[in-house]
């Protein structure tokens, strides 16, 4: 996301010169394993016709989807709602672990220790997703998105955020 679009989101706890400056999301790749994923539950519907047309056949298919569109709604719910909100003041990393179960660590930018980035296979490095890495102060707290879009860039990004952050709070430091 664009830094002037990441300036109008606002979180419920933000201090009142606390501004968005970053807003990382996961990469669109996701949506193509959903849609393999769909295309597998097709098959599968029509593996079911073909060993039998009867109510019985209907009823499972009607079960089926009924069970398996609660399983795609689940996991696009679980990449969609994973993302590093950066503000001038920290980093926010919101996890969706599983359904109804949500994890939210933030730390300051002066805890910030490394940002990194890796990527693993041909087609990250085809379609510019990899896997961002923000190291903390604390061994602890380290946060870790896989199929980070750009993130080559958003790391960099952060990272110059940091750094920013460093320069005009050299005060801190000392203390």
């Amino acid at each position: 996301m664009t830094h002037d679009a990441a300036k109008n989101i606002k979180l419920k706890n933000m201090r009142p010169w606390e501004e968005t400056l970053m807003l990382v999301k996961r990469h669109w790749i996701i949506l193509v394993v959903l849609g393999l994923y769909f295309f597998f539950g097709i098959i599968m519907t029509v593996l079911i016709y073909v060993f039998g047309n009867n109510w019985w056949t209907h009823f499972a298919v009607v079960i089926f989807w009924m069970i398996y569109s609660i399983f795609l709604y689940i996991q696009w719910l679980d990449h969609e709602l994973d993302m590093y909100v950066i503000t001038n003041n920290r980093i926010i990393w919101v996890e969706q672990i599983s359904f109804l179960n949500r994890k939210v660590s933030e730390c300051n930018l002066w805890q910030v220790q490394e940002v990194g980035s890796h990527t693993k296979w041909l087609l990250a490095n085809l379609l510019n997703f990899w896997t961002v890495k923000i190291s903390t102060a604390w061994n602890w707290r380290n946060f870790s998105m896989t199929y980070c879009p750009e993130a080559l860039d958003n790391s960099r990004s952060i990272l110059n955020i940091v750094d920013h952050y460093r320069d005009t709070h050299w005060w801190r430091n000392k203390m």
